[in-house]
């Protein structure tokens, strides 16, 4: 089922979905259901199902010599999609990405997902290669989420890269994309950056998944300004609890983001790693639950494979 059919079905009631990562290489499909069991008991409406970039490392060889090798550490994004399926009867979203794919690799891809019954795909752009400061596309690949999100919409319409096929069938795919209620950090301005995201909306992105934030005003913000520039799709907010000390720094350097100053300060007031756990959930907890009061469509959670914590603060919400 469509995120959208599903938001429509709640009619105004807020769904409960969750993001995983794939396990790490080496590990096997178990590991993903000893994460998601205890939440599937919440009845997730879908599960995000993150992709990771090629990373390069090296290793040093004979005579001194350096060799670099590429590694993905965490593979499988389509078996994983289709093993939740398979195994949980609950929608799973493959985020699809622009880098290290040609366009006939995304096009492969989009395939196979509709070969599988997945209805839904997150289009982003993604990040660079850990080892590069910008974003490089790959040759014949898309540079922006946008392009990324034409082909999708050009499949939906039954338009593949090979234009003498006879026929072909018409994919249907319901396209969600990220917003950014501080802005991307690349974005010169948040005007800017809205405008961007309108331009996904008007070439076929169905729904918005937003970047985690800590002050509530940040979304309703974010939410007021989609609206007066006519952004009138579904805007589900990211959720993640802070849970440790060094998240203070960790979050606003990784995520490009602030944390409220009231947090920061109880966090730094409290004594134990368990106190600060405890501010960061009941924190947390609190921003779900005025949330759920605002009317959001779906409360989604940014697990990163914790599911102890998500389901301690859904629990508290639902």
């Amino acid at each position: 089922m469509k995120v959208t059919e599903h938001i429509k079905r709640a009619n105004g009631k807020t769904l409960f979905s969750i993001e995983i990562l794939p396990p790490l290489k080496g590990q096997d499909v178990n590991c993903t259901f000893k994460t998601l069991d205890p939440l599937v008991e919440l009845k997730p409406a879908f599960i995000d199902v993150t992709y990771h970039r090629e990373e390069f490392i090296y290793k040093e060889r004979e005579k001194g010599l350096l060799k670099r090798y590429q590694v993905r550490k965490r593979p499988g994004t389509v078996a994983i999609c289709a093993a939740i399926q398979n195994h949980y009867k609950i929608d799973a979203i493959p985020h699809l990405i622009c880098g290290g794919f040609t366009k006939e690799d995304t096009e492969d891809a989009l395939i196979d997902f509709n070969f599988l019954g997945i209805d839904n795909v997150l289009a982003l752009r993604g990040d660079p290669i850990k080892s590069e400061k910008t974003f490089v596309p790959k040759i014949d690949g898309h540079a922006y989420a946008s392009e990324l999100i034409e082909q999708v919409s050009d499949l939906n319409k039954g338009k593949y890269l090979d234009e003498d096929l006879q026929e072909p069938h018409k994919m249907d795919f319901c396209i969600g994309v990220a917003g950014y209620p501080e802005k991307h950090f690349e974005s010169p301005n948040l005007a800017m950056d809205m405008h961007y995201l309108k331009k996904k909306v008007e070439l076929g992105a169905e729904y918005i998944v937003t970047q985690m934030f800590f002050d509530n005003q940040k979304y309703f913000d974010f939410v007021k300004k989609c609206r007066e520039m006519d952004i009138n799709v579904p805007i589900i907010p990211g959720i993640k609890p802070l849970t440790i000390l060094n998240q203070l720094t960790s979050i606003p350097q990784h995520f490009y983001l602030d944390l409220p100053e009231d947090l920061s300060t109880e966090v730094m007031k409290a004594k134990t790693k368990e106190a600060i756990k405890e501010v960061g959930m009941e924190w947390c907890i609190n921003q779900c639950k005025e949330l759920i009061d605002f009317g959001i469509p779906s409360l989604h959670f940014y697990t990163m494979s914790n599911s102890a914590n998500t389901k301690r603060i859904a629990e508290a919400v639902f």
